[in-house]
């Protein structure tokens, strides 16, 4: 179910917040069908695909814009105060307790119980060890942390909508099938490769978790979009990694300005093989623009570039 569901052109009238809410609940008993929000793509996607035909998925960050950052319309506050469930990644990708995602939360009255971290219980890593705030985002570029969203989406859903609870458990069942099959495949084409080539460099530290995961050794400019990025200071060090480390190939995230690693390429002489994704699903017809499809597209790239 790729289509963002839509929302009310026209008002029915000043409502409390709470009003809302509880109009949300009963447009949703009515039709059956629970409605749902997410912050990004990437969530979305699994949202949809364990919630199949009895969740509709409003998203909010579109494709090619920063999940870390963002401005919400005031479409977006409206479906999200008619949400019967707000679905957000953690793990500070949206900002933490005072991000935007939370802000958005405030604002429009949403409960604690309507609020999923759909990450809790993952381990988190960080950015800069031994700082708290420093946790890096992009969990869900390990497979097997896909496993655990999807866990925690099929839960939440069940206990919203109960009398579909077996639906939701069947759908969870069948993707987690999905994702251990892609980590299975990530161990096998990542351990394929010799030690020397198994050096990842991006712009983002963005594959934290999947190089911890699958044993690479990882290099990137800058450590998260938030940050100041492409410094001279950030691009001499990775030259210097580059150099020191001679990776096979670079890699560019989709959603990221190409100058800096283009001059990491340039003064090192390393090619950059291919586009990754990090934080942003494909346009939709374009391989990549599903959660297994960007899985996908990242191994076979990754792969094939150290492979080379």
């Amino acid at each position: 179910m790729k289509n963002t569901w839509k929302v009310a052109i026209a008002a029915l009238g000043a409502l409390t917040l709470a009003g809302c809410g509880g109009e949300a609940s009963q447009e949703s008993e009515d039709s059956g069908v629970v409605q749902a929000v997410s912050t990004f793509s990437i969530l979305t996607d699994i949202v949809e695909e364990i919630g199949g035909d009895h969740v509709e998925v409003y998203n909010l960050v579109p494709v090619g814009q920063d999940p870390h950052e963002y401005e919400s319309t005031p479409a977006d506050t409206k479906a999200l105060s008619d949400a019967d469930v707000f679905f957000i990644n953690g793990l500070n990708l949206e900002g933490g307790d005072q991000g935007w995602a939370a802000r958005m939360a405030s604002s429009v009255g949403i409960e604690d119980d309507r609020l999923v971290e759909t990450t809790d219980g993952v381990e988190p890593l960080y950015l800069t060890e031994g700082v708290e705030d420093s946790v890096n985002p992009h969990a869900f570029l390990d497979p097997n942390v896909g496993v655990i969203i999807a866990e925690n989406v099929a839960e939440s859903l069940a206990e919203i909508d109960p009398d579909n609870a077996q639906a939701y458990q069947d759908n969870a069942d069948a993707y987690v099938g999905e994702l251990t099959a892609m980590h299975e495949q990530y161990q096998q084409e990542i351990g394929d490769l010799e030690e020397d080539r198994r050096v990842l460099v991006t712009s983002e530290r963005a594959f934290q978790y999947m190089a911890q995961r699958y044993d690479l050794l990882e290099g990137y400019i800058w450590s998260v979009d938030t940050d100041d990025i492409g410094t001279p200071d950030q691009i001499i060090s990775t030259i210097d990694f580059v150099k020191e480390h001679q990776p096979p190939a670079l890699f560019l995230e989709s959603n990221v300005a190409s100058a800096p690693m283009e001059t990491v390429s340039s003064d090192t002489g390393v090619e950059i093989y291919a586009t990754v994704f990090s934080d942003e699903l494909a346009p939709e017809g374009e391989p990549g623009d599903t959660y297994l499809g960007l899985l996908e597209e990242n191994l076979t790239r990754i792969s094939e570039g150290l492979q080379q």
